[in-house]
């Protein structure tokens, strides 16, 4: 496990669409900043229903996309276009319909298998920092590939990227960036919705171990969690 313990900004949204209308609203905000600050803007994506609504909102915002260099934080060993790919997913509700350039799209090459995969992703991601990570959180506390009971490459000497192996959910074999890596970014940005994941909010909250929290950058992370997600109800939207 990283020495770092996780420090959390929870920002509480009445409802999926709120969250998603904010998140896009932040990427956007990030993006040109990194933009007038640096020229670029490197961007690791999340799979998930959560983030497809954040996507398909994206194509409509302000920006330069030809300064924006796409990442994914885990990825299915499944053909290149099989629908069930986070890649695909990402394509299909935002990546198609704007002027990314294709050089700039970094998908993870699930389709040579999980330690494969891993190795190559390894080598894209040599000298790369990302200026913000998207994460969600499953039922049972897992982010990216990260689950319980599986090597989350937390310390500092792990590897950037792992091979997942029986993973609990199908596909069982996997591409994940490791935590240290993801910890390794300029802003960490969870997203987190549905009555579904109230226990695992609950146990994150607690301080109890689980692999989202495992995901430490110095500055901290930002959580924009559903009021149907909160284990204690109530609160209202901050920014």
């Amino acid at each position: 496990m990283s020495d770092i313990r996780q420090a959390c900004r929870w920002h509480v949204f009445p409802d999926i669409e709120a969250l998603q209308e904010r998140a896009a609203q932040e990427i956007a905000r990030a993006a040109n900043a990194a933009l007038a600050e640096r020229g670029a803007f490197h961007l690791v994506l999340a799979g998930g229903n959560t983030p497809r609504g954040v996507y398909e909102r994206l194509p409509g915002v302000k920006t330069n996309w030809l300064g924006w260099h796409i990442y994914f934080g885990d990825e299915r060993c499944l053909p290149p276009d099989h629908p069930e790919r986070n890649s695909s997913m990402a394509s299909s509700a935002w990546l198609r319909h704007i002027d990314i350039p294709r050089m700039q799209i970094f998908a993870m090459p699930g389709e040579l298998g999980s330690v494969r995969g891993a190795k190559e992703y390894a080598k894209a991601l040599r000298g790369v920092s990302f200026d913000l990570v998207l994460l969600g959180l499953g039922e049972d506390g897992h982010t990216a590939s990260l689950f319980p009971g599986h090597e989350w490459g937390a310390r500092p000497d792990a590897p950037a990227v792992l091979p997942v192996h029986h993973a609990p959910k199908p596909p069982p074999e996997r591409i994940s960036l490791s935590a240290h890596r993801l910890s390794q970014a300029r802003q960490v940005l969870f997203l987190v919705t549905g009555a579904s994941k109230r226990e695992a909010v609950r146990r994150w909250r607690a301080g109890e171990t689980i692999p989202a929290g495992a995901v430490a950058p110095r500055q901290g992370v930002d959580v924009f969690v559903e009021e149907a997600s909160m284990d204690t109800g109530g609160g209202r939207p901050s920014v």
